[in-house]
């Protein structure tokens, strides 16, 4: 698929998956992707577990109950980032700026692929999920899960809301300018 067909197809699916498996080679190269992704100072600070396996996605999905596509993902990604990152410029750390940016790109990828995904994020930073999914996942006390990314075949295609027009988000030269 072409770069900009991803860009225009990829949105947030929440719905239910069909029982197709995600092949261990796709969900490599949808990784690659996200590695690939450009990283502040080059530091390349985020790191991935793949979870593949029926009986952990399930645990973790389980943990979402809104979530359908949490629920009945066949494979999920976790980014990881760590807890009290190095500063890598003038004081400054960019893991979570890394990590965003390695989550777009896998995003395009299982866009690319024909797979569809859902950024998960704020609902890991309450109640405690994340550390109890990193320790499901064996992270050391030091990472923690920043992005999940459940992956699946869509079972159809679920509700794009609209994106605002450029003019009402984007200019030249100046905020608001023509």
């Amino acid at each position: 698929m072409d770069l900009y067909a991803a860009i225009e197809r990829r949105y947030s699916y929440r719905g239910p998956f069909t029982d197709d498996p995600v092949p261990d080679e796709d969900l490599k190269r949808i990784v690659e992707a996200g590695l690939a992704a450009p990283s502040g100072k080059n530091a390349q600070t985020t790191s991935f577990v793949i979870v593949n396996d029926p009986a952990l996605v399930k645990t973790i999905g389980s943990m979402h109950p809104e979530n359908q596509a949490l629920r009945q993902a066949k494979a999920l990604i976790a980014a990881v980032i760590d807890r009290r990152p190095e500063a890598v410029y003038e004081g400054f750390s960019f893991q979570v700026e890394d990590c965003a940016a390695a989550a777009e790109n896998m995003l395009l990828a299982i866009t690319a692929l024909g797979y569809c995904s859902v950024w998960v994020d704020g609902w890991l930073r309450r109640e405690g999920r994340a550390e109890k999914i990193g320790g499901l996942l064996g992270l050391p006390e030091e990472k923690v899960v920043r992005i999940l990314l459940p992956v699946g075949v869509p079972a159809g295609e679920g509700p794009r809301p609209a994106k605002k027009p450029f003019s009402r988000r984007a200019w030249f030269n100046s905020w608001g300018g023509e």
